[in-house]
């Protein structure tokens, strides 16, 4: 498919966004596995194009919600890999000062409310963003990211309806990864299309190749310019392929071999790279962009393993629950 309505300054974005979300994740992986980063590990390998696509179209005071697989989303909002990984290696000088880590890093500069580890906790969220722009009468929009899964909750629900009936400049993006944790979609829903639940608040439900970045940044340029300018909320359901299992020790024993061995051929980073040679971008240019990216992330993890660790004075600073007082 050609986009011709994408400029090569665009384009070229995407692909170094999706490549630096892929490298950071295979990075991290590594990692987790050499005990070097602690806690738990939900990666974003396979799904890349969503929060890319989406993210692309919006601006620094736009806000996110993420999910406990937030990693990308944060990068795709122009989160930085040194301080990414530190917060990940849980340094003083990650983004949260070490304690969010993987499942609870923000960055509210940047418009990024966090990620959760409560599934579908962040659609509920988001409308406390777009309802702060609709009262201010601002133009800017929020995103909620969130799993299949979160869509049989009662949060989904509840937000779509409320957003719907104040018309708030809200979009939700269900990444579709066609899994719950180890429980495939079709055991949990009895639904196939995820965006037909839209129909029940009377707003649009749009479905989107979740491998192809430049569909999926399309379909978001509509939605959130709609919501800019009064039209009200979206659901967008981006049908993605999540590569690795729900957390860093799971092996996937409940998919079907054939099914893995299939995921190379959903790569978005392969497939949107196809898209630019057709369009006279050469692999030359792909590459610089890719030895630039290892360059920043090599750095990061330098910049992580020199870091420091919190001290124990600051274990409750940063809080919202007062420091008990002594007797």
């Amino acid at each position: 498919m050609m986009y011709r309505e994408i400029s090569d300054e665009v384009a070229l974005d995407l692909y170094k966004t999706m490549h630096k979300i892929r490298k950071f994740e295979e990075a991290v992986v590594d990692l987790y596995a050499r005990g070097r980063i602690p806690g738990f590990l939900h990666t974003y390998v396979g799904e890349e194009a969503v929060a890319t696509g989406v993210c692309a179209n919006l601006r620094i005071e736009d806000k996110i919600t993420s999910t406990h697989r937030g990693h990308g989303h944060l990068i795709a909002k122009g989160g930085r890999l040194d301080l990414m990984m530190a917060e990940l290696y849980a340094r003083r000088t990650g983004y949260n000062k070490g304690k969010g880590g993987s499942m609870h890093i923000a960055e509210p500069e940047l418009g990024s409310l966090g990620a959760n580890a409560i599934v579908g906790a962040g659609i509920a969220l988001i409308n406390g963003a777009a309802l702060t722009a609709q009262y201010l009468e601002q133009d800017s929009v929020g995103v909620s990211f969130f799993g299949d899964g979160a869509t049989n909750t009662g949060a989904f629900h509840e937000a779509l309806n409320l957003a719907s009936v104040w018309n708030l400049p809200a979009i939700f993006v269900c990444e579709n990864n066609r899994y719950a944790e180890s429980t495939p979609q079709r055991k949990h829903q009895r639904v196939t299309d995820l965006a037909v639940r839209a129909k029940s608040y009377n707003m649009p439900g749009v479905i989107v190749d979740g491998d192809d970045v430049g569909a999926v940044y399309l379909v978001a340029r509509e939605a959130i310019q709609r919501a800019r300018t009064g039209g009200g909320p979206t659901l967008i359901e981006a049908k993605t392929h999540r590569w690795h299992g729900h957390h860093g020790s799971d092996t996937q024993f409940y998919r079907p071999k054939e099914e893995l061995q299939e995921l190379n051929q959903h790569c978005p980073i392969r497939r949107w790279a196809t898209v630019l040679w057709s369009q006279n971008i050469s692999e030359a240019t792909l590459m610089a962009i890719e030895k630039q990216v290892e360059e920043e992330l090599q750095a990061a993890i330098a910049f992580a393993e020199v870091s420091p660790l919190p001290d124990i004075s600051e274990a409750y600073s940063d809080i919202y629950t007062p420091a008990p007082q002594e007797a």
